[in-house]
């Protein structure tokens, strides 16, 4: 009987993985340190390149009736209250692109998940099973537990996220990058939401050193509230309850009908952002990484699920190409993988820094470059995100999953 690959972290990058080894023939076992299945966290942006993933793994039609599809993106200039951009996301943005831009509430797409997860026979999925290390041999490895267990396989994904047990084993790069940056999150009511802001678009409100974006979620039953200001936040800080007066404090500079969407927030909790810069070596023998713990990215471009999802279904095509030759397939697998979601990360700060939070004459510029462009220009500047196979190579339509 083949060994079965382990799999350390059950968030979204490792039930992925799971689904896509299942798909080639190959049984795992996943390992989640949480003692029950869920996904803390509210709204999250799918793009198209996620529907294609979702569709390879077998979970798209499931997510698609998850998820409100929102008719644009907007950038809203937070001082002025006046629209900056706006990107239709409609029957050409589809037609270019093969699938649509959405929204769906993160425990949704989780579920999602994990139920598929939990009915493929191939699928293993155990909690309350802390991974702290890992020890190989050349014939096999196997993941460590905190209680001294050890669970062998013929492979292990470290799928173990930000503060990723397997990464600081294998990178050893210590702590995550503090970026100073707080985020605090809220899911209110659509009723509760401003009448006049209750657009079906994903809206960033851009104003210095702070933005706003608010979505709809769950078959319009409320909005999504994710609010973002600097303020040199010194360490990692992950869903601290705050008060209102608190959100309220980062953004006293900005326009009163920005503000009154923060008022409308309650239940607010805080997330102080980390990253970490790219790196090279995700891999090592017969350990490899995959989403967050190899690659973690700020929000700001909405892409760290997307990736983690691209991760797994490159991992399971790779491994299914090579069944005699892990090394050759995880290193394939790395090479695919490494300059897009390096991009990813370099590309989500600059976003941070010069789109969303520049004031005076550079919030200007931004301004008056951004509201110059087409729509077929916006296309045009999100080919390579959106319309490639994620190895660069352009594929308008329906992209092929087989090389995502």
């Amino acid at each position: 009987m083949q060994e079965k690959i382990v799999i350390a972290g059950a968030g979204i990058g490792g039930l992925a993985a799971a689904l896509g080894l299942a798909q080639k023939g190959y049984a795992t076992i996943v390992l989640e340190r949480a003692p029950v299945l869920g996904e803390i966290g509210a709204g999250i942006q799918l793009g198209p390149n996620a529907f294609h993933s979702f569709d390879y793994l077998g979970v798209g039609d499931a997510m698609r009736k998850l998820a409100v599809y929102i008719d644009r993106l907007r950038l809203m200039d937070a001082l002025s209250a006046e629209e900056i951009a706006s990107i239709d996301l409609t029957g050409p943005f589809q037609c270019r692109f093969g699938n649509p831009y959405a929204v769906i509430h993160r425990g949704d797409m989780h579920g999602v998940l994990v139920n598929a997860c939990r009915a493929h026979p191939l699928i293993d999925l155990r909690t309350g099973c802390t991974v702290v290390a890992y020890e190989e041999s050349e014939t096999a490895v196997a993941a460590v537990l905190d209680t001294g267990e050890r669970i062998p396989g013929r492979l292990l994904i470290g799928a173990d996220g930000l503060w990723s047990n397997i990464r600081a084993q294998l990178v050893g790069d210590g702590n995550p990058r503090v970026t100073g940056h707080t985020t605090y999150r809220s899911v209110i009511p659509t009723e509760e939401m401003p009448a006049d802001l209750r657009w079906n678009a994903a809206t960033l409100w851009a104003g210095p050193k702070c933005h706003i974006v608010h979505y709809p979620l769950s078959d319009w039953k409320s909005f999504n509230l994710v609010v973002t200001y600097h303020n040199d936040a010194p360490e990692p800080v992950a869903g601290k309850p705050v008060s209102k007066d608190e959100v309220l404090a980062g953004f006293d500079h900005v326009h009163p009908r920005a503000q009154d969407i923060i008022r409308h927030g309650k239940d607010w909790k805080l997330w102080v952002l980390c990253d970490r810069d790219p790196t090279d070596n995700w891999t090592k023998g017969r350990v490899v990484l995959l989403g967050d713990a190899a690659h973690p990215t700020l929000q700001y471009m909405a892409q760290g699920a997307c990736m983690a999802l691209e991760d797994a279904v490159c991992l399971s095509h790779e491994v299914g190409d090579h069944p005699d030759d892990v090394w050759t397939a995880l290193d394939s697998y790395q090479r695919q993988r490494l300059s897009r979601t390096a991009r990813i990360q370099l590309m989500s700060r600059a976003v941070g820094d010069h789109i969303y939070h520049p004031a005076g004459v550079h919030a200007k510029l931004r301004n008056e470059i951004m509201s110059s462009k087409s729509q077929e220009q916006w296309y045009d500047h999100l080919q390579w995100l959106y319309g490639s196979n994620g190895l660069g190579t352009s594929a308008p339509g329906a992209i092929p999953v087989s090389n995502i």
